[in-house]
């Protein structure tokens, strides 16, 4: 028997929401100074998402999560300390203590404490809880901080510059580069002849689903269980001021074959944003683009048009399916290959 479609599902809260408020509010009333924790290096814990941060004051007062709190006998009192002085700790979570906190085996970890000014906090807390892009850069050393906000991280918040032209400048590009991804990351690179520490985070994606039916409710279920909000729309004109509005963590995933829907394309390909993706047979695909062509969109603009959408695994059903269209979107903002784990040698996880 079919399961009943999927009308709606309740989106757990972004934690980083909460840590935002909490770094405004500190920011506002002047508590002292703040500190925040990022992890500088790791082995072990299994897959863990990127953009870990927990934030403090010298009051006491902490927000913010690191590998679910596993890391909180270490990072909580060197939030407090790192308000003051750059200092960095190095901790380990034996295996039963990271099986209760939530992660998939033990390990160790070296964590990078650093002050952040008042006005950054409140820059970077005011995207976090809003949900818009930002990233925290700073030097490895936590000597210096730079905060980047906006859709294209055009804001810019602190320097990371002491003697050094230009770093900003090439940190910025760093980050923007990232941002291009769709996906939070944290990453450490040289600039010049500086190690960062770079923490990106992109919103939570949205999934638009353009079309009825049975996989459309499967993807509805899939982004519910991923954490991502997700809806349909069936009709042109509100698909095209969807597409119009589109940022790099939106989604769309265009079921309906009809024709008109192609103008909704162009517009998502004239924006340059987000992942377009387009389900259809193979001679769907052909006619599509056939149409795409004419309307004057070029062989470049329709590289970027994921389709038919999805990785190859064999899916047979709509909710395989739905695994294997998600599963290409989770590929696409990570930059990798979607590759078997097995067959790679690269870092398993973001």
């Amino acid at each position: 028997m079919n399961a009943p479609p999927v009308r709606s599902a309740a989106q757990p809260a972004d934690p980083r929401r909460e840590l935002g408020a909490a770094l405004r509010r500190w920011a506002a009333d002047g508590t002292g100074s703040i500190g925040v924790v990022r992890v500088l290096d790791r082995h072990g814990f299994g897959a863990v998402e990127s953009g870990q941060l927990l934030a403090g004051t010298t009051a006491g007062e902490s927000a913010g999560l690191l590998y679910h709190g596993a890391l909180d006998d270490s990072a909580v009192p060197l939030a407090g300390a790192a308000a003051g002085l750059p200092q960095t700790r190095t901790t380990h979570v034996a295996e039963s203590a990271a099986l209760q906190a939530g992660l998939a085996c033990a390990g160790g970890a070296t964590l990078l404490g650093h002050p952040l000014p008042a006005a950054l906090a409140d820059a970077l807390g005011a995207a976090l809880e809003e949900a818009r892009p930002a990233a925290l850069v700073s030097t490895i050393d936590g000597e210096a901080a730079l905060v980047l906000t906006g859709p294209d991280l055009e804001e810019v918040h602190g320097s990371l510059e002491e003697g050094i032209p230009g770093l900003d400048e090439e940190a910025a590009l760093a980050a923007r580069e990232l941002l291009r991804r769709g996906a939070t990351a944290t990453e450490r690179r040289t600039v010049g002849d500086t190690e960062i520490l770079l923490d990106l985070w992109v919103p939570v994606p949205s999934v638009l689903v353009v079309g009825a039916g049975a996989i459309g409710e499967a993807l509805l279920a899939q982004a519910a269980l991923l954490g991502w909000a997700a809806r349909t729309v069936t009709e042109l004109a509100e698909a095209r001021a969807a597409v119009s509005a589109f940022t790099e963590a939106d989604v769309l995933v265009l079921l309906d074959h009809a024709p008109r829907f192609d103008a909704m394309l162009i517009d998502g390909l004239r924006r340059g944003r987000g992942f377009l993706g387009a389900l259809g047979s193979r001679r769907t695909q052909a006619a599509r683009r056939e149409r795409l062509l004419r309307a004057g969109v070029t062989e470049e603009e329709l590289a970027a048009v994921h389709g038919p959408v999805g990785l190859d695994l064999g899916a047979r059903t709509p909710a395989e399916t739905a695994v294997s269209v998600v599963a290409e979107v989770i590929a696409a903002r990570s930059g990798r290959a979607a590759g078997a784990l097995g067959a790679s040698e690269g870092k398993i996880g973001g």
